[in-house]
């Protein structure tokens, strides 16, 4: 294990995707088969074919094999065949990103407080993974990081987590609810009042039904 390596095991892989994968000149197909070589990665498959692609996403084996090629040709992911065993590696695109996130932690003022999200987005990410039993949706990773935007702590996120869970409900709009009533209380009995709005932020409300519809089953 290299001192990038060490330096950079509290930043998601899959947030700095989501951050860079343009800058890389990458297309959103390529990242999302990288995002899913990736969670194929971490159910403990060693090799990801492009069979193994197609049955979890709505592309076929010919397109899936183009962009796999291409992601190979662009130093994205590789495959080893030592040891007699094909093996899928993204230790190409992991060393990319990192360093292209080190380059904006020496060259932006912003960039401290923008590791210490990425941390914090990481650290709720393992909580909601540990206490859901299942693997968070890019999309509703996303929606932790909004949270935080908003001025959450991870404590009031996990709090409003086990909150939702407490009434029955599993769902990343069980979570905001729990959140926003959290904020309400706290105004009200701070200032007699509250700025909370009662209708959803759009740009939150669109993120957290996309996951509810896509990744998440919806147990009201």
């Amino acid at each position: 294990m290299n001192k990038n390596t060490v330096e950079m095991e509290g930043i998601d892989f899959r947030y700095l995707l989501l951050d860079f994968y343009k800058k890389l000149g990458l297309n959103e197909n390529e990242a999302m088969v990288i995002l899913m070589v990736d969670q194929l990665l971490r159910q403990g498959n060693d090799f990801i074919s492009q069979s193994d692609l197609s049955f979890k996403m709505n592309l076929s084996e010919r397109e899936l094999d183009t962009l796999m090629a291409g992601l190979m040709q662009k130093d994205m992911l590789s495959i080893d065949s030592s040891g007699g065993r094909l093996k899928t590696s993204l230790s190409p695109i992991k060393e990319k990103l990192y360093g292209l996130f080190q380059q904006a932690i020496a060259t932006k003022r912003e960039t401290p407080v923008a590791a210490r999200k990425a941390e914090a987005i990481g650290k709720v990410r393992d909580y909601f993974e540990k206490r859901l039993n299942r693997t968070l949706s890019p999309l509703e990773v996303d929606t932790i990081a909004v949270w935080l935007d908003d001025g959450y702590s991870d404590e009031d996120i996990k709090g409003g987590l086990e909150s939702a869970l407490a009434n029955g409900k599993k769902t990343f709009k069980a979570v905001d609810s729990e959140l926003r009533a959290g904020r309400k209380r706290d105004d009200i009995a701070k200032e007699g009042y509250t700025g909370v709005n009662s209708r959803w932020n759009k740009d939150i409300e669109r993120t957290i039904e996309v996951a509810r519809t896509k990744w998440v089953e919806d147990d009201d």
